[in-house]
């Protein structure tokens, strides 16, 4: 069949092209925000049909984290040293300005001869808190209050009457002190404590080379109960003194 003079074009028209008939509008609008506002750490991605923001990995330029420094003091009182008692006791940091303080002590000296006993051992656990700016400056100086713990055995004789307490007698209190530095490593510590010291003991004489058992009594003693003149060494790497204000 001839079709001529746009014949054939209508009869496609009419006939085919009504059911091939598709349009559609594709609008794509692309937005950024200008480059002075953009955080230096944030990239912006395209693509064809999305656009989104992704934070840039940034872990390789972290340094890793470094770790606590160490403040622990070792320390002897010289108060129990000049009575021929030794004793030795450390002092760690815990932070938050708190520390955790513990001591002991051993003598057994004994003269049979002169009728003289000087026994004991025994020792404590404190808890500080350290005050005011040194205590803030550095850790381990300057004031600090606490709250004590006490564990002690005796034998005390001076060649008259002697005083046993071969039971543990058992204490507690609160203390004041102050940490001073006197060198790069050194300390020195005053500390003074108020509390309670309770247990058995026995009262005895010393006759014809015999130890006679005399009473036995019950100790309920309320004051001083620590008293320390402490020689304190310092160690940690950080935990040095400062010369002049400065390090």
């Amino acid at each position: 069949m001839r079709l001529a003079d746009g014949k054939a074009f209508r009869y496609m028209q009419e006939h085919f092209f009504p059911e091939m008939r598709y349009s559609s509008i594709l609008l794509t609008a692309k937005y950024a925000e200008p480059e002075a506002t953009l955080p230096p750490d944030t990239v912006y991605v395209e693509n064809r049909d999305t656009l989104y923001v992704e934070r840039r990995d940034t872990l390789f330029l972290e340094q890793p984290p470094k770790p606590s420094p160490l403040y622990l003091a070792v320390k002897t009182n010289l108060l129990y040293d000049a009575l021929a008692v030794p004793n030795i006791g450390v002092d760690i940091y815990l932070g938050k300005r708190w520390s955790l303080a513990a001591n002991w002590m051993y003598a057994w000296w004994k003269s049979d001869r002169r009728h003289r006993y000087w026994r004991t051992y025994g020792g404590d656990i404190e808890g500080r808190y350290w005050l005011g700016r040194k205590a803030k400056e550095k850790p381990l100086q300057g004031h600090h209050i606490g709250l004590y713990a006490q564990l002690v055995t005796y034998d005390f004789e001076w060649g008259g009457r002697g005083y046993l307490g071969d039971k543990w007698s058992y204490g507690g209190g609160i203390s004041y002190g102050y940490s001073h530095p006197i060198a790069r490593r050194l300390n020195l510590d005053f500390t003074f404590g108020i509390g309670y010291l309770g247990g058995e003991y026995k009262e005895y004489l010393p006759i014809d080379n015999c130890y006679v058992w005399q009473v036995t009594k019950q100790r309920h003693w309320f004051g001083p109960t620590k008293a320390e003149i402490s020689l304190v060494w310092l160690i940690g790497r950080d935990n040095t003194n400062r010369k002049g204000g400065k390090r």
